[in-house]
């Protein structure tokens, strides 16, 4: 029986990575977006085109839309039998310290980064029963810098709530995180930037995305691990050494 994971945000960066390497251990991937239309059609497409023996679609929801989310899982259950992964990549990250945070970027943070992944690992535990979510943390989650409050205390949120699930959902189902850090420069930002930022963790290094796909088939591959963090990040976590 060939496997089906669904990955929120599975149309660039990250999330496409992720679809890239499953397809090719032979995983069908249903490719969450919500505003890259273009790009997930031309992924599905490319990934059809190479594996002609596993399926590969495109869902539509906007993760701000509690109404949407409640969708997403049944929207898939349609096209494919049954879901064995769920992967909560889908982010926004919007900077702002406390003073500055408005009502409505606390909210963008919190509907897509926090309250959508909460409401889709708690659909696929009722209806799935059985299978893996992999949660995309930060590695901010150990630190109290205030600059990006709202995305931060978002993603704090997830890690708890993936240990509070992991908890609450074993045997039958393991929830893991991952915790990228320098991974890739931002689209409006050459590979330059991340080299400079990388100058202020252990590593002295992006990782590129190497680290975290390692680290999502760890997880896989590892049936006796629940409820863990795997802090992809070159050792920025653990602060500065100065």
């Amino acid at each position: 029986m060939i496997q089906t994971a669904l990955i929120t945000g599975a149309s660039k960066r990250i999330g496409k990575a992720i679809a890239e390497h499953l397809a090719e251990k032979g995983w069908n991937i249903a490719i969450h977006f919500n505003s890259s239309e273009k790009p997930a059609e031309v992924l599905v497409n490319a990934l059809t085109a190479k594996f002609p023996k596993q399926r590969f679609l495109a869902f539509k929801a906007n993760l701000s839309s509690i109404h949407e989310v409640f969708k997403l899982i049944p929207k898939v259950l349609e096209e494919f039998e049954e879901i064995h992964l769920l992967v909560n990549n889908a982010s926004v990250f919007d900077s702002g310290y406390l003073k500055t945070t408005s009502v409505e970027l606390y909210d963008q943070q919190m509907n897509v980064n926090l309250k959508a992944p909460f409401f889709l690992m708690r659909d696929f535990a009722e209806v799935c029963k059985r299978g893996n979510i992999i949660n995309f943390v930060d590695t901010r989650v150990t630190s109290n810098k205030s600059n990006f409050t709202a995305y931060s205390l978002s993603k704090k949120g997830l890690w708890n709530l993936t240990q509070m699930a992991a908890l609450e959902f074993a045997p039958e189902i393991r929830i893991n995180a991952i915790a990228p850090g320098v991974t890739l420069a931002p689209e409006e930002r050459d590979e330059n930037y991340l080299v400079n930022l990388a100058q202020n963790i252990p590593m002295k290094k992006p990782g590129g995305l190497e680290p975290i796909i390692k680290s999502l088939d760890f997880i896989l591959e590892n049936d006796h691990l629940t409820g863990q963090l795997i802090f992809a990040d070159g050792g920025e976590n653990l602060g500065q050494n100065v």
